[in-house]
């Protein structure tokens, strides 16, 4: 057996093992609104990073829930020495495992299933995506299945972009009349789409494909322009300058004007 084909089995355990880990979180921890979890080994043992809605179900009264869960990974992955944190998630609304848990649990509450769906989309929306989509599977009504689907906004179907930034979900619930499905779709507020850009990429688009020439050219023009509206300012500024000393020294003639008289009429007096 080569080297590669070793390393590929061992990738391959690893990653079996972190899915089996992640699906026996999301079915401990999905009333603490559980979304994912990151996996890494250290010289100590094997760190995870849980992300929660609800930090505070996940550690518990006095962190018992966490060391109970401590104990559960020791016991059934065989993980050496697990030490588990807890991050919480900033926005809920726009995770779409944790909105399908909350319409999970909404229908074995009794909750029908369009109002749970209609809640769900309208928190999803306001908390500030783009489009959401809800699509609620199996025997909903009526003794024959069928699928009810609820969508609002801007929410793609097709194209390698929707790969990347669409946030799906997948969620089942039993209950009396057989096994409901739900499947959530969210598009992200940061999410971006080649068939919508913005002002910012199509300016910086049209200054990449002109030619340098006509960039230097533009360039020139307005510091030229730039330069004749200062000397403009410049001249007005000295002519405004010059008028100032002219009605200054028309001033002080007329003063000087004005006490040669009073001298005249004052000796005349004296006489």
């Amino acid at each position: 057996m080569s080297a590669s084909t070793s390393i590929q089995k061992a990738i391959v355990r690893t990653s079996l093992r972190n899915a089996d880990i992640d699906e026996f979180l999301a079915k401990e921890l999905n009333r603490a609104g559980y979304t994912k979890v990151d996996i890494s080994k250290t010289t100590l043992g094997t760190r995870l990073v849980v992300y929660a809605a609800k930090p505070g179900m996940v550690i518990g009264r006095r962190g018992q829930s966490i060391r109970d869960l401590t104990v559960l990974l020791e016991q059934k992955f065989g993980m050496e020495n697990p030490q588990i944190s807890v991050a919480a998630i900033d926005v809920p609304e726009l995770e779409s495992k944790v909105v399908a848990g909350q319409i999970t649990s909404a229908l074995e509450r009794g909750i029908h299933f369009r109002r749970a769906a209609y809640w769900a989309m309208q928190r999803v929306m306001s908390a500030g995506a783009l489009g959401v989509e809800i699509s609620i599977r199996g025997k909903l009504s009526t003794e024959r299945g069928r699928c009810e689907k609820f969508r609002q906004g801007y929410l793609p179907k097709s194209g390698e972009p929707v790969l990347r930034q669409v946030i799906k979900a997948v969620a089942w619930v039993q209950l009396k009349q057989g096994l409901i499905g739900v499947q959530v779709q969210i598009l992200p507020p940061t999410a971006h789409f080649p068939d919508k850009p913005t002002v910012r990429e199509e300016v910086e688009k049209v200054v990449e494909t002109a030619p340098e020439t006509q960039i230097e050219t533009q360039l020139k023009e307005e510091l030229e322009k730039n330069v004749s509206d200062e000397a403009e300012n410049v001249s007005d500024e000295a002519e405004n300058v010059s008028d100032e000393a002219k009605v200054v020294e028309s001033v002080d003639v007329a003063q000087t004007s004005e006490t040669k008289e009073e001298k005249s009429d004052a000796n005349t007096a004296e006489t």
